[in-house]
């Protein structure tokens, strides 16, 4: 018997239920990879277990479910379309809810070239104002002409990092270091997108650490924490995401901070919670259970050290796994008030996943081929 059909069950009988976590696919075909499809029904699952509430799979909007509905969205969603959903606040998703679709890109993380240059309804110029000092010199703009007024100035410093907005995982970018390089690069462009979305362009780090900052909540459970990544080769020999390996406070970036950090990471931690703040303060309907920030720390062209928030992550991530092993073993344990936990994904021949982890996904991927994803907390 499916967990929605002993919902269904219960509703007929008169049977009480806590409540249910539904998956949220946004668009067609969001389940098509076979991996993260397993991933995202084990998250749901995990969930669930931490909740006390009923795993129902994916939301169906046909089906009168008993309780209340806990969300697990596939990206961060709008406004509207939580409230057709009847999310209203951050105890109703594991996830972010936006007003405006570049709120949830990295577009938000820059200013404009000038205050009078294009933007989107909702664009937040204080955002920036807040943010002086604690990101990587940069600009968002949103037309070409502004591309080439903000590569200007910055080439003026040094190479810089051309980032769409909507890809992920280093995807799209590249570094420019003339006007003619970037003329290039500016062709290539979705016009559309970039009127919608925008495109950043940065000051462009070498010897670049990137620390993995965030916080999540489920219930009464709210942790945070501070960590790296890892690359590991795919099937096809690329180099992609390979794990994050974290710190866990429970309790928020105050938390966090009370911990014994080393000075860069203790300014990651820092930059982030301003960050943090700073989309909360500006861009009014933001709405966020989980939150992830990379902040990276380099050196620019001119040999001066630079920290700085790249972007945010209010969805599902890449550390997904490692924030619920931490809020399992807080839960097990009420006086446990720190934990180390990682998350690790490996292709082709590999080691099997170690005792008492939780596997995500195990086996072949059409697209990927051989791969493990699992989590577990570290001694």
């Amino acid at each position: 018997m499916t967990v929605l059909t002993t919902l269904r069950t219960r509703e007929e009988s008169g049977g009480a239920s806590n409540g249910a976590v539904v998956l949220y696919v946004r668009g067609e075909g969001e389940f098509a990879n076979q991996h993260d499809a397993a991933t995202r029904r084990e998250v749901g699952r995990r969930l669930a277990a931490l909740k006390g509430f009923d795993f129902a799979g994916e939301h169906d909007p046909e089906v009168h479910y008993p309780g209340p509905l806990y969300f697990v969205p596939s990206d961060t969603i709008l406004t509207d379309e939580a409230a057709a959903l009847g999310i209203e606040g951050e105890h109703d998703l594991f996830g972010g809810v936006v007003p405006h679709r570049f709120v949830a890109t990295k577009a938000i993380t820059h200013a404009l070239v000038d205050p009078a240059a294009a933007a989107p309804p909702g664009w937040s110029h204080a955002f920036a104002r807040h943010m002086e000092g604690s990101v990587v010199a940069g600009f968002t703009v949103f037309t070409l002409d502004d591309a080439r007024r903000a590569a200007r100035e910055l080439l003026e410093r040094g190479p810089l990092r051309l980032k769409p907005v909507l890809a992920t995982s280093g995807q799209g970018q590249a570094t420019v270091e003339s006007l003619e390089a970037l003329a290039a690069e500016l062709e290539a462009q979705d016009l559309s997108q970039l009127s919608e979305c925008g495109l950043v362009l940065e000051e462009d780090l070498a010897a670049v650490e990137t620390y993995s900052v965030g916080l999540a909540r489920v219930g009464e459970l709210l942790v945070s924490y501070v960590g790296t990544q890892g690359t590991t080769p795919s099937g096809k020999g690329e180099e992609v995401y390979g794990g994050s390996d974290l710190l866990f406070a429970r309790g928020g970036f105050d938390a966090l901070l009370a911990l014994d950090l080393t000075q860069p990471i203790r300014l990651a931690v820092i930059q982030a919670s301003q960050y943090d703040a700073a989309a909360t303060e500006c861009f009014p309907g933001l709405v966020a259970s989980r939150r992830n920030y990379d902040v990276a720390q380099g050196t620019n062209a001119r040999g001066k050290r630079c920290s700085g928030v790249l972007e945010q992550s209010w969805r599902l991530g890449g550390a997904t796994g490692a924030e619920i092993a931490a809020m399992e073993a807080f839960q097990e344990q009420p006086d446990l008030n720190q934990v180390r936990a990682c998350t690790v994904e490996r292709y082709g021949d590999f080691d099997p996943p170690p005792a008492g982890a939780a596997i995500y996904f195990q086996g072949i991927d059409e697209a990927e081929g051989s791969m493990v994803k699992y989590a577990m907390v570290r001694p």
